[in-house]
């Protein structure tokens, strides 16, 4: 018998959960479409939570997948982990797998999320079967964070100065991002293609909903991520066995491709696929042929 899901107001199916990790901390997720459909996990981007959704609900409807999804340390209503990690909180997602009773499943993270699905395939290759990387974030050079969009260059040189300088600035920015202000406007110097993404109604209102669950107890949680991700990662890229496909535009302001390049050329089995002239957001408007090239993958034996 099938459970009786709640629904958006435009159609999607969805349940909504909190798992008791191992540690004791909580972990919110969500699960995205209906029970007998093709699961993908889907890592979301910093800041953001697992309300996080294509305003178009007919891409995942009509390539039939459920999406599941979880709040990472200190955002929405998942317990902080203070001083963590990339790689130890991808075990986070396989204890959520183990909740669903899923043994391998397709995986993609995009913008944040990158790094902690490949720290997921490298980390544990037996829980994965395909791998997708959307505009992921990557270690950067001088020159590149010159090119960040003005309130990511700022965070970026806070990072350097360590915790609290950065929580400071991202509790400003966050204050920005839940006013009426809004993404839209806190990125108001983004590329053209990412501004017209934006300017979309319906898009800001996810985005105003899916910005105050991310944010609701702080900017905690989301120091502490970008501190993990800003440090050298505690995992290697080159480990990861699963094909990855990396999409990413050549226009991104939030995710050079530049180093983007640099991450893709430390691993063994990989393809980049870029678009031109094409920035951050605008990987929304492919969300439909990424996901169906990642569902499409042959299922690959198991590594031992």
């Amino acid at each position: 018998m099938k459970k009786a899901l709640q629904r958006t107001d435009d159609g999607l199916a969805f349940e909504d959960g909190v798992l008791t990790l191992a540690d004791g901390r909580e972990l919110a997720w969500r699960s995205w479409g209906d029970e007998d459909a093709t699961p993908v996990l889907r890592i979301q981007g910093t800041p953001a939570s697992r309300l996080s959704r294509n305003p178009d609900p007919d891409v995942q409807t009509e390539l039939g997948v459920r999406y599941l999804m979880a709040d990472r340390p200190g955002y929405g209503r998942s317990t902080r982990k203070p001083g963590r990690g990339i790689a130890d909180v991808v075990d986070d997602y396989v204890e959520l797998l183990d909740h669903f009773g899923i043994d391998r499943i397709p995986a993609m993270g995009t913008s944040g999320g990158g790094p902690h699905v490949l720290a997921l395939a490298a980390r544990h290759p037996n829980r994965v079967s395909a791998v997708t990387v959307v505009v992921g974030a990557s270690p950067l050079v001088d020159d590149e964070i010159k090119q960040l969009v003005g309130v990511n260059a700022r965070g970026y040189a806070l990072a350097e100065q360590g915790w609290q300088p950065l929580f400071e600035f991202l509790a400003q920015v966050r204050v920005r991002l839940l006013s009426d202000e809004g993404m839209q406007g806190v990125l108001s110097d983004a590329p053209a293609s990412d501004r017209k993404i934006m300017e979309d109604p319906k898009w800001q209102r996810l985005s105003r909903e899916n910005l105050a669950e991310t944010l609701r107890q702080g900017a905690e949680g989301w120091t502490d991520e970008s501190l993990a991700m800003h440090r050298p990662w505690d995992f290697d890229p080159a480990a990861v066995r699963a094909h990855v496909t990396w999409w990413h535009g050549d226009d991104d302001k939030n995710a050079p491709l530049s180093a983007a390049k640099r991450v893709v050329a430390k691993m063994r089995d990989v393809d980049l696929r870029t678009w031109h002239g094409e920035g951050h957001f605008v990987s929304l408007t492919h969300d439909r042929e990424i996901v169906s090239e990642l569902i499409s993958r042959p299922l690959p034996r198991p590594p031992h």
